[in-house]
């Protein structure tokens, strides 16, 4: 099944999430950050079907993108969509558990923008009010933990040893999330501090902070 994503057609299947309206607002946050670079270099973790490294690598035909995730299924799917768009220079796709698949490239401190749609609902609501969004899309795309923030702790942990200094962390979050972002970053220590990209009602659901 195809499905568009700001201006790139993309496939999506079972094995990936498809893309929401918030991601989208994720990705025009991530094309605007990088305005002023003529060649950035960009991490998409979590990358799914690639919607966001192919619509960054289509908005900024200068960028250099790795677009990483742990499941065979949603990066042969990333994959299939480079191929088709004809991105395969500038899109680089490796599978891995969030950064490891990232170890060997030589991209420490080298990141202009790391950017992620981690999974960020909690178990407990996947086994409940929320149970209906596994009918057609993965466990992996949503469970971040009894607390909803699980990949959010590990993104923000481990995306300064790539990114570079004054370069931003940008990821989308669940409604209502914004004071347990804040949290993350203030604890982490190693950001500006964290602002946040609102959706069309109002509601923070995009988080930007650049390493200090």
């Amino acid at each position: 099944m195809l499905h568009q994503f700001l201006n790139v057609e993309i496939e999506v299947g079972p094995g990936v999430l498809v893309p929401r309206e918030e991601t989208e607002l994720l990705a025009r946050t991530a094309i605007d950050l990088l305005a002023a670079l003529d060649a950035p270099l960009v991490i998409d973790m979590c990358c799914g079907s690639g919607n966001l490294a192919l619509a960054i690598a289509t908005a900024r035909p200068g960028a250099r993108v790795y677009a990483s995730d742990l499941t065979a299924e949603t990066v042969a799917t990333t994959r299939r969509n480079v191929e088709r768009l004809g991105l395969t220079e500038r899109v680089t796709i490796v599978q891995g558990d969030m950064f490891s698949g990232l170890a060997d490239r030589d991209l420490l401190g080298r990141a202009d923008l790391v950017v992620c749609n981690p999974p960020y609902i909690s178990t407990t609501k996947l086994e409940t009010e929320s149970a209906h969004l596994l009918i057609n899309e993965p466990r992996e795309a949503f469970d971040a933990g009894p607390y909803g923030i699980s990949i959010q702790q590990r993104l923000i942990a481990e995306a300064p040893t790539f990114l570079k200094s004054g370069a931003p962390l940008a990821f989308e979050f669940g409604a209502g999330q914004d004071r347990q972002a804040k949290a993350l970053f203030a604890r982490a220590r190693a950001y500006a501090p964290v602002r946040f990209v609102n959706d069309p009602q109002g509601t923070p659901r995009v988080a930007v902070a650049t390493k200090l």
